[in-house]
């Protein structure tokens, strides 16, 4: 039983939540594959912290808990990485 059968009226709204969250992790993988952001970029954090935190709460309505603890997971991480003492980012002599 999903706890989607409890809030009925939220299923567009968690839905809509769901793919801006994927929007936003999916522009920052890209951007950071590109070399336009780096992973280490206060930008690129809470665009995954927003992202996973949207995905989480379409989880969490959704009763799907395997994706919720992922997504949590990665948010925690982000939050941990934007919050916590920063590596010194290494040069690419070329």
């Amino acid at each position: 039983m999903s706890a989607a059968m409890f809030l009925p009226g939220f299923v567009g709204i968690s839905a809509t939540l769901a793919y801006l969250g994927m929007t936003l992790i999916l522009s920052a993988f890209v951007l950071e594959t590109r070399g336009r952001l780096s992973s280490r970029a206060g930008l690129y954090l809470w665009m995954m912290i927003v992202g996973s935190a949207l995905l989480a709460i379409r989880a969490a309505h959704m009763g799907e808990w395997a994706f919720l603890i992922l997504e949590a997971v990665w948010c925690v991480a982000a939050i941990a990485a934007l919050t916590g003492p920063r590596a010194p980012v290494p040069s690419q002599a070329g």
